[in-house]
């Protein structure tokens, strides 16, 4: 097949249109419009604060925004996809816990979400000094060609004298103090304490039996990697940990292990010492392996026998399984689930095909959406926040600790959420983060975008509410330390504090109802519709053919029935639907995937040559009309 040129630039310039929205944050209460930014390179990013892939583009802009902070303006454009996510209050907070040093538009309503054509989150899209879209992207991975993109403006309109250089728009809000600063989850020690994930802070700090007074921190503070003693080591948003066996624990030196999420790495930490190194996870964001996502029959365990030198993904959570001699890691940054031996260092592959949704069935066929809190119940299995899907699902393990099936207990789809009791096929989450083993053997599940704590229960598949008016609860832990009744431990990330509540005796009935995320919708034509995915390779990579084509493009619908043919999984990177007249409207879910390895065009491929695969994922809801679209083009960049 043909590859694209590696440009980013579109190739006619269209006037941008006006940002609107509710108001601005970052900005010392100012409202920003286009004739404010003029002069300046203009970086729009289209995002939502519960999207992991979002968080991955704000991180990878940082170096971008600080080498031309002169010149370039990035505006983030927050278009909610959970209703708990268009609180502006949940929007400040969200702003400030990821450390966003640019203007934030609130857009609610997705006004400019719809006027800028956004399709998927993350999406950027570059104006030039003039105020005209220059180009539009999706995805993660785009710097190398913005940095070009940039410097190609820079000098196209210093030459013109429309470049204005000078600071920016961003006005930076006041500190937050505090002992704890968005805390995303904590373990209860041996002597009754809590370790907890001092994620602001990008720190772990141990708490007393009274869940409140600091005995001891663990990390310099501020984002970086550093290994070493307590007061000189560096996290960077760690998010989860798990205690290891005593018997492991002596073999290996180290008594926790610590998902340290946005270096992508898992740490060791001896508990005695404070000392801190890493264990697994080079720093560099995985990708999906090409080979073993697109090659059918090639699903493999096997990812890395040297730990130190192998990609990991936002590890969000760990669990140690005595059951399968293992951690099991939620690797959020490519839906799946891993598992990492601390005596060996080996990281395997549990369960995921990498796409994100919600499927259950054998390990290598299920699809996760950036599960998040892990919990293992008294068989041995792992229950899964699994928070995009706002689902609790399950990996059933086999006598050999292998994952044999998966299941799902509560949620519906990537698009489904609510606040709902009742039986489990019509309860609703919203977003959870942390679930945890009731003494019963029921499920308290921190339902994070609700504000609340619910209670699962396998044996009745029926869900009730244990607490509500919590402030993002991301973690929720069972204290049996405590004198009487056991009680729970919730992590309330937005008040930055561990709070205790007793277990009621009685649950409360929730029904406030299941909702869909609303976008705007896509007017389509009845009948044929074409799908076309473009793809660039990045300069010094070529499409990887030796065996046949490198491309692969997946349609499905919701509800089913809106594709009369030209559904499923194929070759290639177009593709041509019949839709059915009789179903209205719905959403068209689309992934694309390409692989490409190192190696100049015309040129064999070299002998050991690094292979890439580069994924998009797009869910469109579309209404049919006439006089509607009948063409669906998208972008799969690979710019990197």
């Amino acid at each position: 097949m043909t590859q694209t040129p590696t440009t980013l630039r579109s190739a006619v310039r269209v006037r941008a249109s006006e940002l609107t929205g509710r108001g601005w944050l970052n900005t010392g209460d100012a409202s920003l419009d286009l004739a404010s930014l003029r002069g300046k390179i203009v970086l729009l990013d289209f995002w939502t604060f519960c999207c992991i892939n979002c968080l991955h583009v704000i991180d990878e802009l940082r170096p971008l925004e600080a080498e031309y902070k002169d010149v370039l303006v990035t505006v983030g454009v927050h278009s909610p996809k959970f209703e708990h996510e268009a609180d502006p209050v949940a929007l400040a907070a969200a702003v400030e816990r990821y450390e966003i040093h640019h203007p934030i538009l609130d857009d609610p309503d997705l006004g400019t979400w719809q006027a800028y054509t956004a399709r998927a989150w993350p999406t950027l899209v570059v104006l030039d000094p003039e105020g005209y879209i220059v180009a539009h992207l999706s995805g993660e991975g785009h710097v190398a060609g913005l940095r070009s993109l940039v410097e190609e403006l820079i000098a196209e309109h210093e030459s013109k004298g429309t470049l204005h250089r000078g600071d920016g728009p961003y006005v930076a809000p006041p500190a937050r103090e505090g002992d704890l600063r968005f805390p995303g989850s904590a373990i209860q020690l041996p002597d009754g304490g809590f370790l907890v994930l001092d994620t602001g802070h990008h720190r772990l700090v141990v708490l007393g039996n009274d869940a409140a007074t600091v005995e001891r921190v663990i990390g310099a503070g501020g984002k970086g990697h550093v290994d070493g003693p307590a007061e000189v080591a560096q996290f960077d948003e760690p998010q989860g940990a798990t205690l290891l066996p005593a018997e492991v624990a002596a073999k290996v030196g180290y008594d926790v292990l610590v998902a340290d999420t946005v270096n992508h790495r898992l740490r060791g930490v001896d508990l005695a010492s404070g000392q801190v190194r890493t264990v697994a996870g080079n720093g560099v964001q995985r990708l999906l392996d090409a080979e073993n996502a697109r090659t059918a029959g090639a699903w493999t365990r096997a990812v890395g026998s040297v730990p130190l030198e192998t990609s990991l993904s936002s590890p969000w959570d760990v669990v140690y399984s005595e059951k399968a001699g293992r951690a099991f890691v939620a690797m959020a940054g490519t839906h799946q689930i891993f598992g990492f031996d601390p005596v060996t260092g080996e990281v395997t592959l549990e369960a995921g095909c990498g796409v994100e949704g919600l499927l259950d069935g054998p390990a290598h066929e299920a699809m996760f959406a950036q599960t998040s809190g892990l919990a293992l119940d008294r068989a041995g299995d792992v229950w899964l926040a699994d928070s995009e899907t706002s689902a609790l699902r399950v990996l059933r393990l086999a006598d050999d600790g292998t994952v044999a099936a998966v299941e799902t207990g509560v949620g519906e789809g990537l698009y489904d959420f609510g606040f709902r009791d009742g039986d489990a096929a019509q309860a609703r989450l919203q977003h959870p983060l942390g679930t945890a083993v009731l003494p019963d053997g029921s499920l308290a599940i921190a339902d994070t975008y609700n504000g609340a704590v619910r209670r699962y229960d396998p044996a009745t598949g029926v869900v009730a509410t244990l607490a509500q008016g919590l402030a993002e609860p991301s973690e929720v832990l069972v204290d049996t330390s405590v004198e009487g009744d056991p009680v729970l431990v919730v992590v309330e990330t937005n008040q930055h504090q561990l709070v205790r509540i007793p277990l009621p005796r009685e649950v409360a009935v929730v029904d406030e109802g299941a909702s869909q995320s609303q976008r705007p919708s896509t007017t389509v034509a009845p009948g044929e519709h074409s799908i076309a995915v473009r793809f660039s390779a990045p300069a010094g990579q070529k499409l990887d053919e030796r065996w046949g084509d490198p491309t692969q493009l997946k349609v499905s619908a919701s509800p089913e029935e809106l594709i009369l043919s030209g559904g499923g999984t194929s070759q290639g990177l177009t593709r041509t639907l019949v839709l059915n007249p009789a179903v209205p409207e719905g959403v068209l879910h689309i992934s694309a995937r390409a692989a490409s390895c190192d190696g100049e065009l015309g040129q064999p491929i070299p002998d050991h040559a690094a292979c890439h695969l580069y994924q998009q994922d797009w869910g469109i809801p579309v209404v049919q009309g006439q006089g509607g679209e009948d063409r669906l083009d998208l972008d799969l960049r690979g710019m990197n």
